[in-house]
């Protein structure tokens, strides 16, 4: 039984995710804990939806962060749009497609599969020909940043085909918020998710959201009840809603959601803008370095990530000893491949914090010493 406190190493966190956390974040954390329905805390409530709001470029009213990771919040996009009967086109270019059909199955949905292969991003034509073979379907749900794969896909397109054939769209951000252009209401996205711990450098457990009023009407205008009771929209907004009374519905992870406030803080102080640009200089940069080791991207230039860049591992090389070495040699973690491209490549990531030159420096020389 353990008898002493746990004092994790110093590590440089360039994987999938999480990302380093920024000191401001960490001391956000360690602030004095008050009640959930303290009246202070409320306060700063309404001020996290604002800065969200700022974030995903949206006026949306229902915009909040789930008390739970970014996978809870692709549950609650699905389990409040999505009916048993239902028709909803998915599309899957890596493993995050495949969990978002899985949620629509357990729906008593049928999922309309568009497959894309891993690396590349969703073809919008696959699913404009999607709704032509399935002119009833309801949905259509894509990850706009596949973390499996470091493939950014065409937001705007996929929903502008969506409106066209009068369904809504569930567009995954978990990997974009923050690192990559996202205009919520621009593009007309209906129902978004995202996470705290990749390009807001906070600590895993929290998941923004947001939904514009057409899927909000269609939420409160359901045959059937939401199959789950926490993530039911309906029954979170009273707590969080508008108005300095709220009702409770959960206990709210306190301090999780101070680090939050604060990442958003920060991020409004950059700039968004300015935000993206930073991960897009920083990835340049990376990606020049990788290129003289003989890396290359798997993804088209056209199609990559800037915050995540999976690699093609050389040929002869022990992709797990190598990752084991910049773990104990060098505290710097870089992510393994996942699904398809398990053994494949590296996923190198440089996300909120963590994408900066000094990390940069670390990971080439790191790989330059152990390759």
């Amino acid at each position: 039984m353990a008898t002493k406190p746990f004092h994790p190493p110093v590590r440089t966190l360039m994987g999938p995710g999480p990302s380093d956390i920024a000191p401001r974040v960490l001391e956000a954390l360690s602030r004095p804990t008050i009640g959930h329905l303290d009246p202070q805390f409320i306060v700063m409530m309404d001020e996290i939806k604002e800065l969200l709001k700022y974030a995903f470029k949206t006026n949306n009213d229902v915009t909040f962060p789930v008390s739970a990771p970014g996978s809870a919040g692709m549950e609650t996009a699905l389990v409040n749009l999505v009916e048993p009967g239902d028709k909803v086109i998915v599309c899957q270019n890596g493993v995050f497609g495949g969990r978002m059909k899985s949620i629509v199955d357990r729906c008593g949905a049928t999922p309309i599969l568009v497959e894309d292969t891993w690396g590349r991003a969703v073809d919008p034509q696959k699913v404009e020909d999607a709704f032509i073979a399935n002119p009833t379907a309801k949905i259509v749900a894509f990850v706009h940043a596949e973390t499996s794969t470091g493939a950014l896909s065409d937001a705007r397109t996929i929903a502008e085909i969506a409106h066209k054939h009068h369904a809504l769209v569930i567009a995954d951000t978990v990997t974009s918020l923050g690192g990559s252009k996202l205009f919520v209401d621009e593009w007309g996205l209906d129902a978004v998710y995202s996470g705290t711990q990749k390009c807001l450098s906070c600590p895993p457990g929290l998941s923004p959201v947001t939904f514009n009023n057409r899927a909000v009407e269609i939420i409160k205008n359901r045959k059937t009840q939401v199959q789950s009771w926490f993530m039911d929209i309906n029954l979170v907004l009273g707590y969080w809603g508008e108005g300095a009374k709220r009702s409770y519905h959960h206990t709210a992870p306190i301090n999780s959601l101070y680090g939050l406030h604060e990442s958003l803080v920060m991020l409004q102080e950059e700039g968004i803008e300015n935000s993206w640009e930073r991960h897009t200089a920083n990835s340049k940069k990376l990606i020049a370095g990788l290129s003289e080791l003989g890396l290359e991207p798997i993804v088209p230039e056209e199609e990559r990530l800037a915050q995540l860049i999976s690699v093609s591992i050389p040929d002869g090389v022990d992709e797990a000893a190598v990752r084991s070495r910049l773990l104990n040699e060098f505290n710097l973690e870089i992510g393994a491949g996942l699904g398809a491209l398990a053994g494949k490549v590296w996923r190198i990531g440089l996300m909120g914090y963590s994408s900066r030159k000094e990390n940069i420096d670390l990971c080439l020389n790191a790989l330059k010493a152990v390759l």
